[in-house]
């Protein structure tokens, strides 16, 4: 495994190269595609893109596809805009706030929610810390600090520190939590220095997560498995996004979900997919959702089992998809404050 900094410099931003390279044939309209949303794929991950094969769980997630195009769906489909509060803060929920340091990520995923927002350059990724600090000081219900964006292990380690450092001086901050993609995407950023570096904060907060997205098997590798060991000593969760033509099957998620256990990986998120203007190729309906997810059930251990949630349109936040009394969606939700919401499922 090579320096984190080298994979990230060699990584592939050029459509032409990176089919050159797959030996695959590259039409116009994908190239539209990429004129539209940018491209990020590691040397690594191509390698595995390669071997797996244009029609792979991986191809899908990280390759352009001419779906892109589609004007259907939501520049902003879980209401960012709606939450922010301040440069870098986005404080949905009372008691945490997600801190969003970076737009940098390891991969640029073709389903993300936030891919119209990133390309933007929207307002809540501007680095203003002091008022950011000024916001959380004056805001003592927050006591968890969700480090977001962009991917918050883009940062350095001295980075990292700095941002920790201020926030164990803010007495009503009690849990940290990073989501990352990073172990088994890049997984030569888990550095032991990197491990130390997080190590040297966890006396000074209730706990110190790390949630890793993760959303198929092809993902992980020898590498990717010994990146996650290393982080053995934090509290680790993930987060699935449930996806239309890559893990829409139960034993598909099983099996992903059994690998992570086996990495003592705690499944915490499986999310429905956002309405996102150029991800509703990925979309799939709540029923279907539903009914994927309820076997889950009976396979994983209780606490194994992830919350399966759904991020509705206009910032409602994370509410529970799954409903045991009828697959069928009857457009009513419940919202985080108990308010009852109508939302339409897409015409996909």
């Amino acid at each position: 495994m090579s320096n984190w900094k080298t994979e990230f410099q060699r990584a592939f931003k050029n459509l032409n190269k990176l089919y050159e390279f797959l030996e695959w044939d590259l039409s116009p309209e994908i190239e539209a595609v990429a004129a539209t949303y940018s491209l990020f794929v590691p040397y690594n991950l191509a390698v595995k893109i390669k071997r797996t094969g244009p029609n792979s769980a991986l191809a899908r997630q990280f390759l352009p596809h001419l779906d892109e195009l589609n004007p259907k769906g939501f520049n902003d489909p879980i209401g960012d805009r709606q939450h922010s509060k301040s440069a870098q803060i986005i404080h949905r929920y009372d008691a945490r706030a997600l801190f969003t340091p970076t737009t940098v990520c390891p991969v640029h995923c073709r389903y993300c929610f936030r891919k119209n927002e990133l390309n933007q350059g929207e307002e809540f990724f501007d680095p203003n810390f002091e008022e950011t600090l000024s916001y959380l000081k004056n805001h003592s219900e927050i006591n968890e600090i969700i480090f977001t964006g962009g991917d918050p292990f883009t940062l350095s380690d001295q980075k990292i520190a700095f941002y920790l450092n201020a926030f164990k001086d803010i007495r009503h901050i009690k849990d940290i939590r990073f989501h990352t993609r990073y172990p088994v995407i890049m997984p030569e950023r888990i550095t032991d220095e990197l491990v130390e570096t997080l190590n040297s904060f966890k006396e000074h907060f209730r706990t110190l997560s790390i949630a890793v997205h993760t959303n198929h098997l092809e993902e992980f590798d020898s590498f990717t498995d010994e990146a996650i060991k290393k982080l053995a000593g934090f509290q680790l969760l993930t987060q699935t996004v449930l996806l239309k033509g890559i893990n829409d099957n139960t034993q598909t998620l099983f099996e992903l979900f059994d690998h992570c256990l086996n990495l003592k990986m705690r499944p915490y998120y499986l999310h429905h997919p956002d309405q996102v203007k150029g991800g509703m190729h990925f979309y799939l309906s709540l029923e279907e959702g539903r009914k994927l997810f309820q076997p889950l059930r009976n396979l994983l251990p209780g606490w194994a089992l992830p919350h399966y949630i759904i991020d509705i349109p206009e910032g409602h936040g994370k509410i529970n998809a799954f409903n045991p009394e009828t697959y069928h969606y009857s457009s009513k939700l419940i919202g985080i404050r108990g308010e009852i919401i109508s939302s339409p499922e897409p015409k996909i």
